[in-house]
């Protein structure tokens, strides 16, 4: 069977669109009319008029933050059993199905015999992680999630991009782990 492949010429410039200088001015005048128009209704609506057009909206995070879905991808954590101690059993589903590399498990005996291994130390690396939620599908156990709500995860070192299983029992919104560094008079 033989594969047909279409070939698309490229439709030829002229000489106007060759030296960009008509798109550059184009782009520009979309950008100012949007401004423009933006500025007249902010002002309109600051004076009462002009309430039932809605002009482009600025949120001012991290004061006022937007909500967000309750399905979207956010920060790890990790699901706790009634005893407190993290539902993980150790089976390295999600560090094998992970691209990014993320995850790092290290498994230890459970002192239960019902429960196989657990995990001695887990930790992610959330500056190498592109939040595609593999781990989160390929969990047997429900152990990990996504479901923090929690979007802020700059850090001053790469180093504290590292959460570790601590971190991921108690996930924390206020993400500071390291201070900020001092600064020099």
């Amino acid at each position: 069977m033989a594969i047909r492949t279409k070939v698309v010429e490229r439709p030829k410039l002229n000489f106007w669109q060759r030296i960009y200088l008509s798109e550059v001015l184009r782009g520009i005048a979309i950008t100012s009319r949007h401004f423009w128009k933006n500025t007249f209704f902010h002002a309109m609506h600051a004076i009462g008029l002009f309430k039932g057009i809605q002009a482009a909206v600025t949120i001012l995070y991290p004061e006022h933050r937007r909500d967000m879905a309750k399905r979207s991808r956010t920060r790890h954590r990790l699901t706790k059993r009634a005893d407190g101690s993290a539902r993980c059993v150790a089976c390295m589903m999600c560090e094998t199905v992970c691209p990014a590399r993320c995850i790092t498990i290290v498994a230890e005996e459970h002192p239960d015999p019902t429960i196989e291994k657990r995990p001695a130390s887990f930790d992610i690396d959330l500056g190498k992680c592109v939040y595609c939620g593999f781990c989160v599908e390929a969990c047997p156990e429900d152990a990990i999630r996504m479901d923090t709500q929690i979007i802020d995860t700059a850090a001053y070192s790469r180093k504290a991009m590292v959460l570790d299983i601590r971190e991921l029992l108690n996930p924390n919104p206020l993400y500071s782990q390291v201070p900020p560094p001092a600064e020099k008079n």
